[in-house]
């Protein structure tokens, strides 16, 4: 297939392996590149690339899952959505089985609640069209790659005069917590894989005040195995001549501009907030929340939801796995009490999350 078996190739990553540890041996110190994207990070498990690598070149991975960094206090939120019989939640199904502080929406729909898959946020609007009586709730969880596709949503629903459709916007941006992490001193980065799929929307020129206030390499690269080493690969070769600029080596999905179109879409329907992560906090303007203008829409301020302090579950150590200061092997519930099947944290559940990388291809 083609922009996927060529760059499956197994003597062609062998090559870029050799180049990785000439590159290596020149190095004065070890190098940590974090990789922010969790389509990233199952890529790295599932192809064995930390086994690729020297001693001195270590990946780190990043809070790239969306739904891993969506806070406790969000999931609480929509379960009260679904205690209430009127409504009808709609969300993507990588959702589903995140503990919120009591129950999942999982356990909540085993019980009773009214909450279903769907595939795209225009099918939540057509669920509203063919349920006038009751509310569709929309779980608008996601990062800038998604978030276009939910503010269409939005304007198809106003357009339609879907009256009874209402999202609940947890959406975050990424170049904020890259900031946040670069300047952590603990975890003393060296360069960034940057996300994928996010930078097809918001371009690589979006990570170039990031190179240069934190000097600090950064390439966005793609997700089959050649393309992670040869973003490792142009990492090293940046570290070693002391560049700090932005490379795009997912040339063939990602242009320097990135989506103009999308980007209007997004500043059309939502305005930039603080946001609260999962292990990170609350970060300046790192979210988006709906506009004013389009309230109507918008689930905080059309539902009145009583929603009680969120509770964490203290064993759980998502949190800093999600910062790259833990390896999914560092947490003692890893594999043990905390599975795919029975998952503690979201980093079990997501197709995207660190820990459920590990399980399935890194024990």
């Amino acid at each position: 297939m083609k922009f996927q078996d060529e760059f499956r190739d197994r003597g062609l990553v062998q090559n870029m392996a050799a180049t990785i540890h000439r590159l290596a041996e020149r190095l004065t110190s070890p190098v940590n590149f974090m990789e922010v994207c969790g389509t990233h990070t199952m890529s790295i498990y599932q192809y064995g690339i930390r086994s690729l690598l020297p001693e001195n070149v270590r990946l780190v991975s990043g809070p790239g899952c969306p739904v891993c960094v969506t806070p406790i206090g969000y999931i609480d939120k929509a379960l009260a959505c679904a205690d209430n019989p009127h409504n009808i939640v709609a969300t993507f199904g990588d959702m589903l089985r995140v503990p919120g502080s009591h129950s999942s929406l999982m356990e909540k729909r085993a019980s009773g609640a009214d909450i279903r898959i769907v595939y795209s946020p225009l099918d939540a609007v057509t669920l509203a069209q063919n349920n006038p009586e009751r509310r569709v709730v929309f779980l608008g969880v996601g990062f800038e790659t998604t978030a276009p596709t939910i503010a269409v949503s939005i304007l198809e629903a106003a357009r339609l005069q879907v009256k009874n459709y209402c999202v609940l916007a947890a959406h975050k941006t990424m170049p904020v917590p890259m900031e946040i992490l670069s300047a952590d001193p603990e975890l003393n980065l060296t360069g960034y894989l940057c996300p994928a799929h996010v930078s097809t929307i918001i371009g690589g020129s979006a990570y170039k005040p990031l190179a240069e206030k934190h000097h600090i390499p950064c390439v966005v690269t793609g997700f089959e195995p050649a393309d992670v080493m040869q973003g490792i690969e142009m990492l090293l070769a940046q570290t070693l001549r002391g560049e700090s600029k932005v490379e795009i080596q997912y040339s063939r999905a990602v242009s320097w501009e990135g989506n103009s179109k999308a980007r209007a879409i997004l500043h059309q329907l939502f305005e930039p907030c603080d946001a609260a992560w999962r292990g990170l906090g609350v970060l300046p303007d790192s979210g988006l929340e709906i506009r004013a203008e389009y309230a109507d829409f918008d689930a905080d301020r059309v539902l009145t939801l009583n929603v009680p302090e969120a509770v964490e579950n203290p064993a759980c150590l998502c949190g800093e796995v999600l910062k790259g200061k833990l390896t999914p092997f560092d947490c003692p519930l890893f594999a043990t009490l905390c599975t795919p099947e029975s998952p503690v944290g979201a980093c079990m559940v997501s197709s995207e999350g660190t820990c459920a990388a590990a399980y399935k291809y890194g024990r």
